[in-house]
């Protein structure tokens, strides 16, 4: 059964799509089955793996508002085991068009139980509110990442996240937990990066994830030509830095074990 991981933080420009399609494309990578749900208007993480909007016919907002099924509108990428639903910009008014469903909080939650099975994990990029749909996503996770940049204003605005994750934990998801917050666009030359790298990880200890992701040109670069940024280029800081996300976020779960003992089976 598929892990169900968010990635979440209302601020803008922290780095949220670009982690969401790149720990997606390197769990699929480590070979783990994953599908990327692209919950924000902006489509970004649908174009991101190479998908051209002008070409999709069905989006996450068929399955919420016209109750398709998500196995209709599941896309294969080129990278083996990753798997997409898209987004389209018409999500932008499905927060209105659900605003009279009974559950509404429990939609995305809904479409997703059915495909659980078929992969190891789902990463869902939420949009950068605090919204229906950014709650959807929450009530139908078991987890969350939340991206921070280091940068002077990375605690402003995290505080009414946090707030919104425990308000979801006590009244729709009682199991969601926060799987780590991440640094991102880290530059160790500036000694403000550093402050705040410090600050962050005193005030969360152990919710701070290991891994850090620096400031790198290629994972800038790679949407443009609609891949993760490891296709784009394997050997960059961005993928490494991803790829130990990717297997930090195994470790935590305990799923490295479960990997190896499915090998030793096949043989």
């Amino acid at each position: 059964m598929a892990r169900v991981i968010g990635v979440a933080n209302q601020k803008g420009g922290v780095g949220k799509t670009t982690t969401a399609i790149n720990v997606a494309a390197s769990l699929a990578v480590l070979e783990y089955k994953t599908l990327l749900v692209d919950a924000d208007p902006q489509a970004n993480s649908t174009t991101g793996v190479g998908f051209d909007l002008h070409n999709i016919t069905q989006s996450l907002y068929d399955c919420m508002v016209n109750e398709a099924a998500a196995r209709d509108v599941i896309l294969k990428s080129d990278i083996p085991n990753l798997d997409l639903i898209p987004s389209h910009i018409d999500l932008v008014g499905a927060e209105i068009e659900m605003i009279n469903y009974p559950n509404r909080e429990m939609v995305l939650k809904n479409i997703l139980e059915p495909v659980k099975g078929d992969y190891d994990f789902i990463i869902i990029d939420c949009s950068p509110s605090l919204g229906l749909i950014t709650v959807n996503a929450l009530t139908g996770a078991d987890a969350v990442i939340v991206p921070v940049q280091c940068e002077f204003f990375a605690l402003e605005g995290l505080g009414k996240l946090l707030n919104t994750i425990k308000i979801v934990q006590s009244r729709l998801n009682t199991s969601l937990v926060i799987e780590g917050i991440l640094m991102t666009m880290y530059d160790g030359r500036l000694r403000l990066c550093n402050q705040v790298v410090s600050e962050v990880r005193r005030h969360f200890e152990d919710l701070v994830f290991d891994t850090i992701i620096h400031r790198n040109a290629k994972l800038s670069e790679a949407p443009s030509v609609g891949k993760p940024v490891i296709l784009y280029d394997a050997k960059c800081k961005g993928s490494v830095n991803y790829l130990n996300l990717a297997k930090e976020i195994l470790q935590k779960n305990d799923m490295t074990k479960i990997r190896q003992e499915e090998r030793i089976m096949e043989l």
